[in-house]
This record gives structure tokens, C-alpha cells and sequence, in this order.
């Protein structure tokens, strides 16, 4: 089972928005407080895609509101991006977590495969809608969800490559690079942020 039978044929984002409520893809809804859909301008010259809601996401209903989502604007702003004119989602769109020792904490899981996978139709209509130049993909995921499983972010890190043609041209290329959760994660956390920058400025000349 995959997301496709809850997806409207239309471009419209309110319209996408309103029916992600409703998904029920894959078992994560289940758990999940709410669906975090995508947010930001429409069209937009660029759609970052990152891996799933995370705790504070998932309570607010807005992706990139957390520690990572702030470390993100941060790197944008340095490298020159204006994330006023960016559209950020994730490859899934409900938080997969479990408990932690004494129940209260909830502790992010990776999504699986077939989660990605279930998911990928309504990031395909995402693309459709904001009809990006690039898409920015954070980490592997969001990676493979875009360019397939194979991919490899530290192989193709910081270039800029084409868009699979199932696309459309919407987005014409990609750039991937890691997710800023990883960068919090780092034991050397300046070497992992100046690098995360120096990738998103690859993305410059095509968002001029």
C-alpha cells in the first residue's frame, strides 16, 4: 500500500495539504499526533526535502521548527540562501518514534523503505506544485526517497545533479548534502556545520 490512492489529482497545495490528513499510506499515522506537511511559498525556486517530522514537529504540525529546523535557517542565511523563498518538507510525513526507558520520551526512529517509499507520492505532488528549480536533499532518506535507493550522500555531496525525469523538470536538479540533525550529532560540530554550508552554497548560482 502506498499514499497514491489519497492524493487528489490536482496542484493545488491547500488541496494537499487537507488530504495528507487523512493518509493512511503506511502505519504511521497511527502513532503519530498529526501529519507535518510541507510549508513556504508557492512556486519556489527551491524544496528542501528532509526525513521525517520530529518531536516538535509533530506537535506543532510544521516541519523544521525544532533544533535542526533552527541549525538550517542558520546554514541557509550563511550560504546565502534566503529561507523566506524556500519550501521545506520531508520525505515522510509523520514522526516514527519509540519510547524511551520510562515511557515518556519519544525517541526518533528511521522510517523504512517501504515507509519511503508508501510516502513518495505526496512528495512527487509536492514537486508538481511548487515546481522548484532545485530540490536540496538532507541526508539519506530524504536522498534516496528523490534519486532512488541506491544513492549515496557522501559520494555526491555539494553537486549539483539532474533531476530524475519522472519529474518533469520540476525540480531540473538536486543537490545533496547531510541533515542537519547529523551535524548536531558530531562530536566536531563546526567542521560538520562549515561543511554543511559549503555544500548549500553550491545551490547559489541556480537559485540567482
Amino acid at each position: 500500500m502506498t499514499a497514491a490512492e489519497w492524493v487528489p489529482e490536482s496542484t493545488d497545495l491547500d488541496r494537499l495539504r487537507e488530504a495528507a490528513r487523512s493518509c493512511r499510506g503506511c502505519g504511521l499515522y497511527q502513532d503519530a499526533t498529526q501529519t507535518v506537511f510541507g510549508d513556504g511559498p508557492v512556486p519556489a525556486k527551491a524544496l528542501i526535502v528532509g526525513e521525517q517530522p520530529g518531536d516538535r514537529e509533530d506537535l506543532a504540525g510544521e516541519p523544521f521548527v525544532g533544533p535542526a529546523g533552527r541549525l538550517l535557517d542558520r546554514a541557509l542565511t550563511e550560504a546565502g540562501i534566503d529561507r523566506d523563498e524556500v519550501y521545506v518538507t520531508n520525505a515522510v510525513k509523520h514522526f516514527k518514534f519509540s519510547r524511551g526507558e520510562r515511557g515518556k520520551q519519544r525517541i526518533h526512529k528511521k522510517p523504512s523503505r517501504t515507509e519511503v517509499v508508501a510516502c513518495r507520492p505526496w512528495l512527487i505532488a509536492e514537486f508538481a506544485s511548487v515546481r522548484p528549480r532545485l530540490a536540496i536533499v538532507l541526508g539519506a532518506t530524504a536522498a534516496q526517497s528523490v534519486l532512488g535507493p541506491d544513492f549515496r550522500v557522501t559520494h555526491h555531496r555539494g553537486v549539483l545533479l539532474d533531476a530524475p525525469a519522472e519529474l518533469n523538470g520540476h525540480p531540473e536538479q538536486v543537490l545533496a548534502t547531510v541533515h542537519p540533525s547529523s551535524v548536531l550529532r558530531a562530536p566536531d560540530r563546526e567542521p560538520a556545520y562549515a561543511a554543511l554550508v559549503a555544500d548549500l552554497r553550491a545551490a547559489v548560482p541556480v537559485l540567482a
